[in-house]
């Protein structure tokens, strides 16, 4: 029962009522444990923000020559990328096994835009302030294009619907690894300029992805990890540890640029397989 206080013409409703009431919300709008996993990629999001800002950023603008620092900080911040993309895999994996709250489709996409959205375009940013022949304002709008990119992507994937086991344009947290692949390999300015706009318009493209499910997400999962081994030698300065991160990032690259050939030529031929299949029906 609700009443009605005459002075402030308030309702005020009985505290049994309002406990009734917490008491009766349904489970669905409670966590998931995915949605827990996709906090987590939110989270290390956010981190990974906090090392690019703390590490790279503010020693550049102090004057600071701790080159070390930067080293680990721009590696702590990958590898937390790195790491809300495992969040980003498991937490489908797991809301596929168990349920899933209604809230998931939502958080999954929020936190995909913290992480592989605002973070590798803040380090993209942080490049262009950085490195000795970047041009700041030029970065800044590159970063601004890959964050745009992110966004129209998880808008579309949230109103398209798609045939089973396929995405259109390139993933974001592929998308995001990719970009900073190109910025870690350190080559010229308009070079890395060029094929970060690339990454950001095949996200946002029609080119088919495979999802990764089976031996797939096994695959993503092993080449992720590999790149966290490679990534920590790096920091740590251990021996070949910048070949080796050199040789991670270049793969990644060439990934990113072979899949999106081996899909468009499979579309030709699927189309020329469809084209010869009308004409022979045509034939008397």
């Amino acid at each position: 029962m609700t009443v009605i206080d005459p002075e402030t013409q308030a309702g005020w409703v009985p505290e049994s009522e309002a406990e009734d009431d917490t008491e009766d919300m349904p489970l669905s709008m409670r966590l998931s444990i995915a949605d827990t996993l996709t906090l987590g990629n939110a989270t290390c999001g956010f981190m990974a923000v906090y090392f690019t800002t703390t590490g790279i950023l503010i020693p550049h603008l102090t004057g600071s020559d701790e080159s070390g620092m930067a080293r680990h900080s721009a590696a702590t911040a990958v590898i937390l990328m790195l790491m809300a993309a495992i969040f980003d895999l498991f937490d489908g994996l797991v809301a596929r096994k168990l349920r899933s709250s209604p809230m998931g489709a939502e958080l999954d996409n929020l936190s995909d835009l913290v992480s592989f959205g605002l973070a590798p375009a803040y380090f993209v940013l942080v490049y262009g302030m950085v490195a000795d022949d970047a041009h700041q304002r030029v970065s800044a709008l590159a970063a601004i294009v890959v964050l745009l990119a992110v966004v129209l992507r998880l808008a579309r994937f949230s109103c398209v619907t798609l045939k089973d086991g396929m995405f259109q344009g390139m993933p974001s947290p592929f998308g995001a690894l990719t970009v900073i692949s190109i910025v870690l390999l350190e080559l010229p300015f308009v070079p890395t300029l060029l094929a970060i706009v690339g990454v950001a318009w095949l996200m946002v493209s029609r080119v088919e992805y495979p999802k990764p499910r089976g031996v797939l997400a096994v695959a993503m999962l092993g080449w992720i990890v590999a790149a966290m081994g490679l990534l920590a030698a790096w920091a740590f300065d251990a021996p070949g540890g910048q070949l080796l991160l050199q040789t991670g990032c270049a793969l990644q690259v060439v990934l990113g640029a072979v899949i999106p050939l081996f899909a468009t030529a499979r579309r030709v031929n699927t189309f020329r397989d469809n084209r010869r299949e009308a004409r022979a029906a045509q034939l008397p």
